[in-house]
C-alpha cells in the first residue's frame, strides 16, 4: 500500500456462518473484525471449542491501517493449501483488521491440492461476501492547548474544517484532542501552529 493512501476497508461486525460442501466435506466460514493478535487467538480458541469434532481449523488475518501484518495458517492441510487461499481473499477484499476462519469437517474424500485450494478460497470468499466492509480513514491526532481567550477561535477553526474533537480537558487552561485526516494533517498541524497562543503536538510526539 502506497503511503499516500489515508483509507482502509475493514468489517463493521462478524460475518454470518457460512457453509461450502465438496464431496462430503464441509466448510465453515468466519470472518472476524480484529485489532490485535490476543484477538484473533480468541476467536480460535472458541471456534475450536464451538467445533470440537472439526478437522482443520485454517485460518489467516490482516492488521494495520497500512495492511501492514498478516499470517496465514494451514492447521496440517497441505502447504499453501489453506492459509494463503484465505489470505488471498483478504486481499482480493482489500481489507485489514480482519481474520477469517475456515473450519473442515472431512467428508471421507480426499480432495486434492487443487481442490483444498478451491474449498478454502470459496468459503472465505462466502464469509465476506455475507460482511458488512467499510472505508474508514487514516487519522492522526493532535494534543492543542490554549486558554479560555482563544475558546471561540478555536472552536470556529475546528468548525470551518470540520475536525473531530475526541477529547477535551477544561482546567486553568484548555486542551483538545482532535482526529485528522491523514492527506490534511500538515496543513491543520500549521494552521493552528501559526494560531496566535495555541500550542499543537502530534500525541506520537508526547
Amino acid at each position: 500500500m502506497e503511503d499516500k493512501k489515508d483509507t482502509y476497508k475493514t468489517l463493521t461486525t462478524p460475518s454470518k456462518e457460512v457453509l461450502f460442501k465438496d464431496r462430503g466435506s464441509k466448510f465453515f466460514g468466519y470472518a472476524y473484525p480484529v485489532k490485535s493478535e490476543e484477538e484473533i487467538k480468541l476467536h480460535i480458541e472458541q471456534l475450536k471449542k464451538d467445533h470440537y469434532n472439526a478437522r482443520h481449523w485454517c485460518y489467516a488475518w490482516q492488521l494495520g491501517k497500512k495492511y501492514e501484518h498478516y499470517r496465514a495458517n494451514d492447521d496440517g492441510e497441505p502447504s499453501n493449501s489453506a492459509g494463503m487461499p484465505i489470505y488471498g481473499q483478504l486481499q482480493s477484499f482489500d481489507v485489514t483488521n480482519v481474520l477469517i476462519v475456515v473450519v473442515r469437517y472431512f467428508g471421507g474424500t480426499k480432495l486434492g491440492v487443487g481442490g483444498l485450494i478451491q474449498a478454502y478460497k470459496t468459503a472465505a470468499k462466502f464469509a465476506l461476501e455475507s460482511s458488512s466492509i467499510v472505508e474508514k480513514t487514516i487519522d492522526e491526532l493532535f494534543q492543542l492547548k490554549f486558554g479560555y481567550p482563544e475558546m471561540n477561535t478555536m472552536m470556529r477553526i475546528i468548525k470551518d474544517e470540520k475536525l473531530n474533537i475526541t477529547q477535551k480537558k477544561m482546567e486553568l487552561d484548555c486542551e483538545f484532542i482532535i482526529s485528522v485526516r491523514k492527506k490534511e494533517a500538515t496543513r491543520i498541524f500549521s494552521l493552528f501552529n501559526s494560531t496566535y497562543k495555541v500550542t499543537i503536538k502530534r500525541i506520537e510526539d508526547i
